[in-house]
């Protein structure tokens, strides 16, 4: 172990953090205690279009337990050092394990690893942070319960508890997973804790299966926020149906995507279409299975001509729907009915495609899969597109009508177009909301270029607020920026809530813009 940090906290001396070391290795031993540049690798690497070095952490203390995570808090506490809690680090996308604020010690939870308890009857279960979806899908099948999870694209390394508490998705009917979340065990700035819902009762029966409790609600404040830890967390899991149908069905002109969500909003509304139905884009499907360079000569912004050959090369429509049926095979063929009447009353020159005809076919493959919690990391293959290992996710939210489809596609494409990327993007539609999901994909080993994509990236913060559009998830070196556009009086309680419950602001200071 090195004693040489890589970056320092603000106002805190040498002297001070030497003393907080100490202390750390007290409670974790040595070997949980990574110092210096090369124990500090694996924290430093980042996707997003921000300089590292203003995201620099001091050190990292991996927690093996909750005993361990209260006295660790104490200590930072004592000293006023600020901490950033993570559960695997494996939000791509979204910041990885970078703290917002330069020097903080990192909290790595991938240690505390146990699942508790899942309930193959009353279909839940409860996790500690370091539970992968690939461990719990695991634990599933090896003990033979007919439960299904719901996972986000690039799932197995990633945690059900870290994807929860940010408010991330799925693509199961259980797809809200904030939703389909029961119970919290928190630590306090001060090192307190407590259990949220029926969690405070002795003994409690009804923790895992009821949300509310008594009192005030309070499992929603901890979720993107930095007043508390989570070290525990009940989740329910979708009981296996009887049959599953997954289907795809394509369409060929831009202007599409409008009416695709007027005709398909009333089945999703009425749970004809069970779960939240995607909408992908050419490039989103093709970025995975084909190369830029066989159709784009540089770095510029693709042109519609070269998506239209990929289409013509790959079969892809503009617009790829994917969703599941979920029941009976009769309940199924009957949904599948009303879709396919539904659409073809609205279009021509559509197809209808399901595991009959696309086969072993490895796009929906991926997309069968995800809809029914298998674990994949098939998305990643988005960071071959353009290559140099940059990717930012912008995920502005509208409401699941089809004017704000045209509206925001052109949007983001012109601004993306703009900075010389491309247009690679879905929408997810709910019940009544839509995100529109774009990556933004670009060069972190060109300055030039990673400039560009901030720039980028800040213009469609930027525009997309002026329009109505709110961004729903950011990573960590945007958080400050995407606060602002939600205005001071919402912020202004937000900051009343930490002074409240950390006073010193010692907790993940600049989650969400909060400090």
């Amino acid at each position: 172990m090195s004693n040489k940090l890589t970056a320092m906290p603000k106002n805190v001396s040498h002297e001070t953090m030497q003393k907080a070391i100490k202390a750390f290795v007290k409670i974790v031993g040595k070997e949980n205690v990574l110092i210096g540049d090369e124990e500090m690798l694996p924290y430093e690497k980042i996707m997003m279009a921000v300089p590292i070095e203003e995201h620099m952490p001091a050190l990292a203390v991996q927690a093996s337990t909750k005993e361990q995570v209260v006295e660790i808090v104490k200590v930072c506490d004592k000293y006023v050092i600020p901490i950033w809690t993570f559960s695997t680090g494996k939000n791509m996308g979204y910041g990885t394990a970078a703290p917002a604020q330069r020097g903080s010690v990192i909290l790595d939870l991938h240690k505390m690893n146990r699942i508790i308890e899942v309930n193959p009857d009353l279909c839940y279960a409860i996790v500690e942070p370091g539970v992968t979806y690939q461990q719990l899908f695991d634990y599933i099948h090896e003990k033979g319960y007919k439960l299904w999870l719901s996972c986000p694209a690039p799932s197995a390394i990633a945690s059900p508890l870290g994807n929860t508490m940010d408010r991330g998705v799925g693509y199961t009917p259980y797809g809200e997973h904030f939703m389909m979340q029961c119970g919290m065990e928190i630590v306090l700035a001060d090192g307190s804790e407590f259990r949220t819902g029926m969690g405070g009762i002795e003994n409690s029966t009804s923790w895992g299966v009821f949300k509310w409790g008594y009192g005030p609600y309070l499992d929603g404040i901890f979720t993107q926020s930095n007043y508390g830890i989570c070290t525990k967390m009940g989740m329910w899991l979708m009981p296996e149906p009887p049959a599953y149908k997954p289907f795809c069905i394509t369409f060929d002109k831009v202007e599409d995507v409008e009416k695709i969500v007027e005709v398909l909003r009333p089945l999703r509304i009425a749970n004809i279409i069970p779960n939240a139905f995607t909408i992908a884009s050419t490039l989103y499907e093709a970025a995975g299975v084909v190369s830029r360079a066989d159709y784009v000569d540089g770095n510029r912004a693709i042109t519609d001509g070269e998506i239209e050959k990929i289409k013509k090369d790959t079969g892809m429509g503009t617009w790829n729907v994917y969703a599941g049926l979920y029941g009976t095979e009769e309940a199924n063929e009957l949904n599948w009915k009303i879709i396919q009447s539904a659409v073809s009353a609205n279009f021509k020159n559509v197809a209808f495609l399901t595991a009959a005809e696309m086969g072993d076919d490895p796009i929906f493959t991926y997309r069968a899969d995800l809809m029914r919690g298998y674990m994949t990391l098939q998305e990643f293959g988005l960071y071959n597109w353009r290559g140099g290992g940059g990717s930012m996710w912008f995920a502005p939210v509208a409401p699941a009508e089809g004017k704000h489809t045209l509206n925001q596609s052109a949007l983001a494409k012109k601004i993306l177009n703009k900075y010389e990327f491309d247009y690679v993007a879905e929408f997810i539609v709910g019940w009544r909301d839509m995100h529109h999901i774009v990556d933004l994909l670009y060069n972190r080993n060109d300055p030039e270029e990673m400039q560009r994509a901030h720039d980028c990236y800040a213009e469609l913060v930027r525009e997309f607020a002026a329009q109505g559009y709110g961004v729903y998830r950011t990573s960590s070196g945007f958080m400050d920026l995407v606060a602002e556009t939600y205005g001071p009086e919402i912020h202004n309680v937000f900051q009343k809530i930490k002074r409240a419950l950390d006073p010193k602001g010692i907790l993940a200071p600049g989650k969400s813009g909060i400090y």
